[in-house]
């Protein structure tokens, strides 16, 4: 399964994959945690007066919470609302995620993440999220892989996914790394997108409720449905990097 993926993307990027660094999204990659998001986004938006559906939350899952805000109420509202007052309707959608039952890491995790130091590769982590609680819950439960060096959030980046710029930044934060030395991990389609505009190795793991094919047509090089999964053929993928 790898082989194939990996001959493809060394083809199409005209670049040698020789992976140093995997750098996952937050929010349906590392946690189970998009139904909630979802939830929260829906409740924020009504009381700030914008109609918003938990299918508009997974479309836009990935890109700065600021932006998302910005662009239904331009749609919505037919004009352009400032970044200060997109930040305090974001802001209200923390709040009410953070009153909500906490998310658990997804099986499997904890696990590719043992594989993945053991192989003498680096780790990052990607997110949009501007939230400061979820950034500290990160680097408790992943301290033995991570420290905050590591994170790359909203604040870090002025153009969200699915610019390229999160993963870009994720991979200078993770060692001044080159595109071909990288392996995204995602979720959303426009962390998808993001992955593959970097010119990364993308890989896609379908944990929500959209089509195998709205992650591949976004140029996804190879698809999983679990993070357990990627645990799975990690030593699949070590096997081909290194023949």
């Amino acid at each position: 399964m790898f082989q194939e993926a990996i001959a493809q993307y060394n083809e199409k990027t005209q670049q040698f994959f020789a992976p140093k660094v995997v750098l996952f999204d937050m929010d349906g990659v590392l946690y189970d945690s998009m139904p909630t998001h979802a939830k929260a986004w829906q409740k924020a938006m009504k009381e700030c007066g914008i109609t918003f559906t938990a299918e508009d939350a997974y479309a836009t899952e990935g890109a700065r919470g600021v932006d998302t805000v910005r662009k239904y109420a331009k749609e919505q509202w037919g004009k352009e609302i400032s970044e200060s007052e997109a930040e305090k309707m974001y802001q209200l959608k923390a709040h009410i995620f953070q009153e909500m039952p906490k998310t658990h890491i997804f099986d499997g995790v904890i696990d590719l993440m043992k594989k993945i130091k053991s192989s003498g590769l680096k780790i990052g982590i990607v997110t949009g999220s501007g939230q400061r609680l979820l950034i500290e819950r990160l680097l408790s439960d992943f301290k033995d892989f991570i420290d905050e060096s590591q994170v790359t959030t909203a604040f870090d980046v002025k153009r969200g996914k699915p610019n390229p710029d999160p993963y870009l930044a994720g991979l200078k934060k993770a060692g001044n790394f080159a595109p071909w030395e990288g392996i995204v991990v995602e979720n959303a389609p426009l962390g998808v997108r993001a992955g593959v505009a970097a010119k990364c190795f993308t890989i896609a793991v379908n944990s929500g409720p959209l089509s195998d094919e709205t992650l591949i047509n976004e140029g996804a090089n190879i698809l999983f449905h679990t993070i357990k999964d990627v645990a799975n053929g990690w030593d699949e993928l070590l096997k081909v990097t290194k023949a």
